[in-house]
């Protein structure tokens, strides 16, 4: 008698939080996964890149390595940095020393004056303490190692990405924490979002213009904001412009998968009456849609342009339709 007095709001939401407590321990799952496939043991004798450019000598400017590993046998008065490389050192250099698809392998006698950073590889040394001045840091981010590497030697690359499977298993994994979060969302405030997807529907091109501007501003806003304001108030408009464009996203694409869930749910499955199922539809097709070779940045632009419009819109009653005149 109880369970047949709830309301479908009522039943909607405690559906979508049971099947958000399912997949909740498969997204866990899945991500440690990824962690140890994605880990890299580090090795106290790296051998480096055979095909690494040399360096020796003096060299008084900043030493560049566009593709391509580099050996530092010499003596660098600036820094050196490899953007798909190895940035081995067996001499000196007195600046900082980083790579971005690769790893920063010093070996033992040779000595770095300033920081190291690496992203995507790792920071080798030995077994021994390296030459380094104690005043220094090192930033390492490990892993990605071969992508970051594949997309600095051919940027262009990531217009076309190689259908493997890591790359569906990727796009299955944002298939889930998307559904996740729109189950979520949905069940959290259903009242907005039904609102936002009306607001959609009748004006989308609207809140297109409205999300663009609205993007325009902020990027513009940021940058002005750390080239002119103090470096504290900078930092803190940069945070807040970062917090708005992850409301935004996360409230605008949640939207977006509801809308064209629904649609393509009257288009294609007009019997079907589960909402979980409705919303997976919108989801999976906007995930096809990022993958697509050459067209996705497309895409991508596109959901966050509209998904600014929607948050910037979210609290307030707009009438998007001409006012009619008292005689009509």
């Amino acid at each position: 008698m109880i369970a047949n007095r709830l309301s479908p709001e009522i039943r909607i939401s405690a559906c979508a939080a049971q099947a958000f407590r399912k997949t909740i321990a498969l997204t866990g799952t899945l991500l440690f996964c990824m962690v140890l496939a994605q880990a890299q043991p580090a090795s106290d004798d790296h051998p480096g890149d055979p095909q690494a450019r040399v360096i020796d000598g003096v060299v008084n400017n900043t030493v560049f390595g566009l593709g391509q590993s580099i050996r530092i046998t010499g003596t660098v008065k600036e820094g050196a940095i490899a953007f798909g490389g190895d940035v081995i050192v067996e001499g000196s250099v007195e600046g900082d020393v980083a790579t971005i698809g690769g790893s920063v392998i010093q070996r033992e006698g040779s000595r770095i004056g300033g920081d190291v950073i690496v992203l995507g590889g790792i920071y080798h040394h030995g077994k021994s303490a390296p030459g380094r001045d104690p005043q220094s840091v090192t930033i390492m981010y490990a892993g990605y190692e071969n992508q970051l590497r594949q997309v600095m030697r051919e940027p262009f690359s990531v217009l076309r990405p190689q259908f493997s499977a890591v790359f569906f298993g990727t796009r299955l994994l944002a298939i889930l924490l998307w559904f996740i979060i729109s189950l979520a969302l949905t069940a959290v405030m259903p009242n907005t979002v039904s609102r936002a997807v009306a607001r959609l529907q009748f004006a989308s091109l609207r809140v297109a213009i409205i999300g663009l501007v609205g993007s325009v501003v902020v990027t513009l806003g940021v940058f002005a904001g750390l080239l002119v304001l103090p470096p504290v108030i900078g930092a803190l408009i940069s945070i807040m412009a970062l917090l708005l464009i992850v409301v935004a996203t996360l409230f605008g694409r949640v939207v977006i998968f509801v809308t064209t869930g629904r649609w393509l749910q009257r288009r294609f499955l007009p019997r079907l009456q589960s909402e979980s199922v409705t919303l997976l539809l919108g989801v999976t097709l906007w995930a096809i849609l990022a993958s697509l070779p050459y067209v996705w940045p497309i895409v991508i632009a596109g959901l966050i342009v509209v998904s600014m419009g929607l948050a910037l819109t979210a609290r307030y009653r707009i009438s998007w339709k001409k006012p009619q005149s008292p005689n009509a």
